[in-house]
């Protein structure tokens, strides 16, 4: 019997669409029924950015402050399954993704309906994950899976290319030597494979166990090294946007802000990866797979 699948997210760049789609594949293929459906803003954030207008999005991103989003319609009140596809801004979920998980249209079909989310990040998605499960526990969703795409490639090299995208609107060689930014095509390819492990639990309407299987292929793979970075960075983002957000004049702020970004990314961080391997692995293997595997929890 076909089932009704939902997918549903906001892409600037286009790549979070193409991860959908390739994850899907395997369901259309069996017959599914699958509905995508990409939201826009009515206000929408440039793409490629201005460097000044992306830090400017940092308080109201950190905060939750939703906007306004262009009507969208679905076919259907009810679905077996919903893709929810969400991107990481400043370590919380994207404004327009924050908007959808409180739209009443959305709302309105999540409740009690399995929920499968989908990300394709540079590194750092963790804080933002937390987030997003509250918002589907609030929403009365069942969280069954999650798939998060990474750039693969160092911290130190992802930084410089991920800019260079985001500040031209091109996924090309930065300087003609850097690799491409963001997830590999080969791994956004890959996401069909998790898409055909899906299958059989949809078909079932059965969720017990994909989590566990979707992990098992390596669909997620949350590093140490980044999620105590993320941890720090975390709480010192929510004090940069709650001064902020309380300043008449915004951008002395928010340049500072920006050079604290800067410090925190090429000081900080390899610091942070420097005493991963020699202190955290060798010595604190127990601590480290808890905070992974607390990590991976879905609710």
């Amino acid at each position: 019997m076909s089932k009704k699948v939902l997918a549903i997210y906001f892409s600037q760049s286009g790549q979070l669409g193409e991860i959908i789609d390739n994850f899907c594949q395997p369901l259309i293929a069996a017959g599914n029924s699958v509905e995508k459906v990409q939201v826009r803003l009515k206000n929408e954030f440039p793409f490629p950015w201005t460097s000044e207008r992306f830090f400017s999005v940092m308080p109201d991103c950190v905060q939750g402050i939703t906007a306004e989003l262009e009507p969208f319609s679905l076919q259907s009140t009810s679905y077996d399954l919903v893709i929810l596809g969400y991107q990481a801004w400043f370590l919380s979920p994207s404004i327009p993704f924050n908007s959808l998980m409180h739209h009443p249209q959305l709302l309105g079909v999540l409740k009690n309906t399995p929920v499968i989310t989908m990300t394709g990040a540079r590194n750092m998605w963790v804080n933002a994950f937390d987030k997003i499960k509250k918002l589907i526990l609030n929403a009365g969703a069942n969280h069954v899976g999650t798939v998060a795409l990474v750039d693969n490639h160092l911290n130190l090299v992802s930084i410089f290319t991920i800019f260079h995208w985001m500040l031209r609107g091109e996924k090309t060689r930065y300087l003609g030597f850097f690799p491409k930014p963001g997830v590999a095509a080969e791994d956004i390819a890959h996401t069909s494979t998790f898409g055909a492990t899906t299958l059989p639990y949809l078909q079932k309407g059965e969720w017990t166990g994909l989590r566990e299987a979707l992990i098992e292929q390596k669909a997620v793979v949350p590093k140490f090294h980044l999620l105590f970075m993320e941890g720090k960075a975390g709480m010192m983002f929510k004090v940069w946007a709650n001064i902020i957000s309380k300043k008449k004049n915004r951008k002395p702020w928010l340049v500072a802000f920006k050079y604290y970004l800067l410090i925190a990314l090429f000081i900080f961080a390899p610091i942070v990866f420097v005493v991963d391997r020699l202190i955290f692995r060798p010595f604190f293997p127990k601590y480290v797979k808890a905070k992974i595997a607390s990590c991976l929890k879905l609710n």
